[in-house]
């Protein structure tokens, strides 16, 4: 059973988006920006490898959100992080 709060999930900082990044089979890419770090999902996140290289680089440059307005008031960067499905740890 596949879990729909993951198929909303950035791959790469856990975010919940509005729709989902891979479309509703989880196979097809929207090409859209995470407001968060910033990943073009179909790009940035289309290996594990790649997810994790991003991750990593977001990270390490302050965890920045790329659309700033978009950032919720009570945003926790850990509970965020938690979020992310565990296939794309």
């Amino acid at each position: 059973m596949v879990n729909k709060l993951n198929e909303l999930t950035c791959r790469v900082c856990g975010k919940i988006q509005d729709n989902p990044p891979w479309g509703e089979n989880g196979q097809c890419p929207t090409y859209d920006i995470c407001d968060c770090c910033g990943v073009e999902f179909g790009y940035g996140d289309c290996t594990l490898n790649a997810i994790r290289a991003f991750r990593e680089q977001w990270l390490a440059n302050g965890s920045h959100w790329k659309y700033p307005k978009e950032k919720p008031a009570n945003w926790s960067l850990e509970v965020q992080l938690k979020q992310i499905p565990e296939e794309y740890k």
